[in-house]
């Protein structure tokens, strides 16, 4: 087993991830929440994304399920199957979940943020985790259930359950397009500017902390991390084709969103 380390502000430990020995999906990560008022859900739209009666869609927080095929476009491996499990989930509820709203209530689509859970109690997004229907992604200041949805995510790829039977590390050379993408790689600097905190990759690509974001991050950790090997996730930016690409600068960018979003293998 590996060792991380998560650069969270005054938290370098590997304790973040935790061994669990149930094997009860849902209910051994996540705390219960019987208390919440349920709401009905009219449609469930993905594996991260539901619709309710009284209009409102719903964005899960802690999870990034596979795309459906749009435009064209073929469905991301597990999508079909996330939103499915999803569906299977909230009928097993009656139809109804209790919401945890986030901090941050709205994201820019003008969708509500929150959590989902069903009638027991139980978070549905560590479900979907724990059974490799997603990715767990944090995004300040929504990261309430952070410790428990990466603890869901790390059984399901120590199992190689869902999309984790396959290899989803992406290392230099492979990105062909923006979007969500856990890669892989080598720090080949660090440096601090009034943009933020960028950490450059080998292969053309650079991680970026927003100014706003650096005092979640344990900074003086970030940069020591010159020669270590890291994993990153977020939604990658291809800066080429939004023509801000300028000479010497690295063509894919990964705004980094949480301390969580970031992790030292060695």
């Amino acid at each position: 087993m590996r060792h991380s380390v998560i650069l969270k502000k005054a938290s370098l430990v590997g304790a973040f991830f935790v061994s669990l020995l149930c094997v009860e999906l849902a209910q051994a990560f996540c705390p219960l929440r019987a208390d919440l008022a349920q709401v009905a859900v009219r449609q469930v739209v993905d594996g991260d994304t539901v619709r309710l009666v009284d209009g409102r869609s719903i964005r899960l927080i802690g999870i990034n399920a596979p795309e459906l095929g749009r435009k064209g476009r073929s469905d991301e491996p597990f999508a079909v199957q996330s939103k499915r499990r999803l569906q299977a989930l909230v009928d097993a509820s009656d139809g109804r979940v209790g919401l945890l709203y986030g901090k941050q209530r709205k994201d820019r689509y003008g969708r509500t943020l929150a959590h989902l859970y069903d009638r027991q109690g139980r978070n549905l997004e560590a479900q979907l985790l724990a059974e490799g229907l997603g990715f767990m992604v944090a995004v300040a200041p929504n990261n309430e259930l952070v410790r428990c949805h990466t603890a869901a995510e790390r059984q399901a790829r120590s199992k190689h359950l869902g999309l984790w039977r396959d290899e989803q590390l992406k290392t230099a050379g492979q990105l062909r397009s923006g979007g969500f993408a856990l890669l892989g790689g080598r720090v080949a600097s660090v440096q601090r500017n009034r943009g933020g905190l960028w950490i450059d990759l080998d292969g053309g690509r650079v991680l970026r902390v927003a100014p706003e974001l650096l005092g979640e991050f344990d900074v003086r950790a970030l940069q020591q991390l010159e020669g270590r090997q890291v994993e990153a996730r977020g939604w990658v930016i291809d800066r080429q084709r939004r023509g801000g690409l300028k000479s010497g600068q690295a063509r894919w960018m990964l705004p980094i969103t949480d301390p969580a979003m970031l992790e030292v293998v060695r």
